[in-house]
């Protein structure tokens, strides 16, 4: 079943979250233990995030540091498959642009085909500590929409220089991010909304927001998408509240204004597990507030949130 099924046919806002690959030498036991803390819930889907190398500088045995392609966190389409056939759950494994190429993609694609994995949520990615080729439009996607197009021909039986792909029984759903607060790069809200416009109509089924913590944010954007005719189903995201040091790091990381009365709340707070109840009890206002407005679903960024998402889920499902 496709997530975007889920969304139209479901009679009550739907449930769902993003996890981490483990880091590398780690075991996926850290992802079971998230994710049976949230079955509870009945989750439609679980988003699998997708990180690229990066270049860093190792120690040497003669003290000198060399520098190397490290990919600290591996396995996205090994982990959504763990996650399919372990509890049936659909999996929505990232695919993104930075650091993978083309020929990289297909072979993603392919072996998701195999194993029946046909949801995707597609992104650039992060564009920090990337080597110099990785922007070479040849042979690296550049763009969320450049993907997109070879995702579409994938669909269609085209791969890589001419060849076809035979057996695709099921083509690929997917979902592609928004921003309510305008992406990073964006010079202009006008100028996201053209491109998200344009994901919309290449074949983004659904859209999921970034981070944010003043809903009238997320109502006026979806306002001005419908203006502009993007009627896809539209999920807010949301990332509880942690540490006080998100105060400060989440605008900074992620571009998201936290309005005056919680950073007030957290400013006064004497420690992180203050701070996290005060980040609680903000979300289950928030989503509340998103659910009563009619908001499709809920969608969880987990990462050092797997308690509080909990907490929050179960005072509003």
């Amino acid at each position: 079943m496709k997530v975007i099924d889920y969304i139209r046919q479901s009679t009550s806002p739907i449930f769902s979250f993003e996890i981490l690959p483990p880091l590398k030498g780690n075991s996926i036991q850290k992802v079971y233990d998230i994710i049976d803390r949230l079955t509870e819930f009945d989750p439609k889907f679980i988003n699998i995030t997708s990180h690229h190398s990066e270049s860093v500088f190792m120690p040497q045995p003669d003290g000198l540091h060399r520098k190397v392609s490290l990919r600290r966190r591996p396995g996205t389409v090994a982990v959504a498959a763990a996650i399919k056939y372990k509890y049936g759950i659909i999996p929505v494994p990232h695919i993104i642009c930075t650091g993978f190429s083309k020929e990289e993609t297909e072979y993603a694609l392919l072996d998701l085909n195999f194993l029946g994995i046909d949801n995707l949520f597609i992104v650039r990615g992060d564009s920090k500590n990337i080597e110099p080729q990785w922007n070479d439009k040849t042979l690296y996607n550049r763009h969320a929409t450049d993907l997109q197009q070879q995702i579409n021909e994938f669909n269609c039986g085209c791969g890589l220089n001419g060849m076809h792909i035979d057996g695709i029984e099921t083509k690929f759903s997917y979902g592609m991010a928004c921003y309510p607060e305008k992406h990073e790069e964006a010079p202009n809200f006008e100028s996201d909304i053209h491109y998200l416009k344009e994901k919309v109509r290449c074949g983004a089924d659904y859209l999921i927001t970034q981070m944010f913590f003043d809903n009238e944010r997320y109502y006026s954007f979806v306002e001005r998408c419908r203006r502009e005719g993007i009627m896809v189903p539209i999920i807010p995201g949301i990332k509880p509240i942690t540490k006080i040091s998100q105060l400060t790091l989440l605008p900074k990381v992620f571009r998201t204004d936290i309005p005056e009365a919680l950073a007030c709340e957290l400013r006064k707070a004497p420690d992180d597990n203050a701070a996290r109840s005060i980040g609680i009890e903000w979300g289950i206002e928030q989503c509340r507030d998103l659910i009563a407005h009619g908001a499709p679903g809920i969608h969880f960024y987990t990462m050092h949130a797997c308690e509080s998402v909990n907490q929050i889920a179960r005072a509003i499902y």
